[in-house]
């Protein structure tokens, strides 16, 4: 047949990309129109998004695609990150630039919030793990800073928002709004509950559909720029790790069995269930519902992930070190194993001005070893990173009464070979690295199923599994000991440090 065409817009902390999922009737291939460049913008002590670059550059791909493709394109769609979002007027205006998620006006908003509505209480209507990054905070500090911007007409979030510029739709997708911790899990609706609580409008927020609704056509005069004519546009899973899951290349849908690790800046570590687990024991372990595909939930922990490896080289290469991402691997592999560990969830973590300092501060108060090359800098930070997991392995297995056989790893970070081995190392479970691009696979592919092209979800994640090429990485049984020990280290730490770690 003759290939049909699905636009993925995939929107990172750190880049962009315009991709084209390529659909020949048995497999989706890949093809990469637009990488543009992504990050906070700092603006008079505070740190944003520059959205109109960034659906500049979206449009520049869509251009691409209309002289590469024509009209193969059935639709496009876009992911991002989540808990960011914009602010529009009735008319359709920006209100304000959309601040990035690392912005300080939160910090201490979640203590505040709680001081007003129990945290059980915000947990039972929203099931989400405690961040102060979240949207909720987000807009407490909005109504104690910036009120006037409240009188908006709509909340979108980052990938809603770019929807609209899309097609002028004014709605938001399950599995962004699930993020927000302004959602309803049971009730798969805004938590207009809490929110009157919080005496948050209910106006701004939108209407919610479902991964894979078909939420318009393009504008006609960006139809018209892009040359792209009549397609649709697609809310797939948007947000991004919602997308990663639906791409992960399990055999086993319907069943906890397996977890998937959504490796990149973040690690975000779950399991796939029916209903969102809103129970005290969810919550005194501080985990996560986000909707998913097919009325899904993913009940996982937001981990800080690879950002302190980026942050750590960035730090490298002001002081006149520059490695590449593979050179920081080999020197960490060669560093002394298991010596320092830290909690990547320590909020010092979360935007430190300089990372490595922040890594050897911490295992000084700790009492431990402080890492001064590269090589252990790095490694300290993979090590943790595993051990993380390991405990949320353990909390998931306990939440859900079902024991994990294998770990899933996709996204940019499956590619880190190192940390995939620590994983299997220190969960002591078979880890499946890829595909890498799991986020635009799960974009694509659930346009595809929104054309009819595809049935199911197990269908969908057997194309995926036709498509890509999977790693495997194994327990060394020869290690097992000393990573036993390195848990029970680390939980100590956990436990030493609880103010201000999750």
């Amino acid at each position: 047949m003759t290939e049909l065409v699905y636009l993925g817009v995939d929107l990172g902390a750190e880049s962009g990309r315009v991709i084209a999922g390529c659909w020949d009737g048995r497999r989706m291939r890949l093809e990469e129109l637009h990488r543009f460049p992504n990050g906070p913008v700092a603006i008079a002590d505070t740190l944003r998004w520059d959205i109109l670059r960034l659906w500049n550059e979206i449009q520049t791909g869509l251009a691409q695609a209309g002289r590469r493709f024509g009209n193969a394109v059935v639709s496009v769609g876009v992911d991002a990150w989540g808990v960011d979002f914009a602010l529009l007027s009735k008319s359709g205006e920006l209100l304000g630039q959309p601040y990035n998620y690392r912005d300080p006006r939160t910090r201490g908003m979640v203590e505040q919030a709680c001081r007003r509505v129990p945290r059980s209480k915000i947990f039972a209507a929203t099931g989400v793990q405690f961040m102060e990054i979240n949207t909720l905070y987000q807009l407490l500090a909005l109504q104690q800073n910036s009120p006037e911007l409240l009188a908006a007409e709509t909340l979108l979030t980052i990938p809603d928002y770019l929807n609209w510029c899309l097609s002028g739709a004014r709605v938001s997708e399950l599995s962004i709004a699930a993020t927000t911790q302004c959602f309803n899990p049971a009730k798969r609706d805004w938590a207009f509950e809490l929110l009157g609580r919080f005496d948050l409008p209910a106006r701004i927020f939108p209407e919610i559909v479902t991964p894979g609704t078909r939420i318009g056509s393009l504008r006609q005069s960006l139809a018209d720029r892009t040359g792209l004519g009549t397609v649709q546009v697609i809310a797939p899973a948007e947000h991004d790790t919602g997308s990663a899951v639906a791409a992960v290349p399990t055999v086993c849908t319907g069943k906890a069995n397996w977890a998937y690790l959504s490796s990149g800046t973040w690690s975000l570590l779950g399991v796939e269930v029916k209903e969102a687990l809103l129970s005290p024991r969810a919550l005194e372990l501080n985990m996560t519902n986000e909707g998913g595909v097919d009325s899904t939930f993913r009940l996982l922990k937001n981990i800080m992930g690879l950002w302190l490896v980026q942050q750590c080289k960035r730090a490298f290469e002001t002081r006149g070190h520059s490695w590449d991402y593979a050179e920081l691997v080999l020197v960490a592999a060669e560093a002394p194993a298991l010596r320092s560990l830290v909690n990547p969830n320590d909020e010092r973590f979360l935007n430190p001005p300089d990372m490595p300092a922040a890594i050897q501060n911490y295992c000084r108060e700790t009492g431990q070893p402080v890492p001064e090359t590269e090589g252990a800098l790095v490694r300290c930070a993979l090590e943790s990173l595993a051990l993380k997991y390991q405990a949320v392995i353990g909390s998931l297995e306990e939440l859900t009464g079902q024991k994990i056989e294998v770990i899933h790893v996709v996204g940019g970070g499956s590619q880190n070979n190192l940390l995939n081995q620590f994983t299997a190392d220190a969960c002591n479970r078979p880890v499946l690295a890829g595909p890498i691009e799991a986020t635009v696979l799960g974009n694509v592919l659930v346009q595809a199923r929104a054309a009819g092209e595809i049935n199911e979800l197990a269908d969908l994640r057997a194309i995926v599994r036709a498509s890509s090429d999977l790693r495997e990485f194994v327990p060394d049984s020869q290690t097992s000991g000393a990573w036993e020990e390195a848990c029970r280290r680390c939980s100590e730490l956990v436990v030493r440090r609880r103010g201000n770690s999750n």
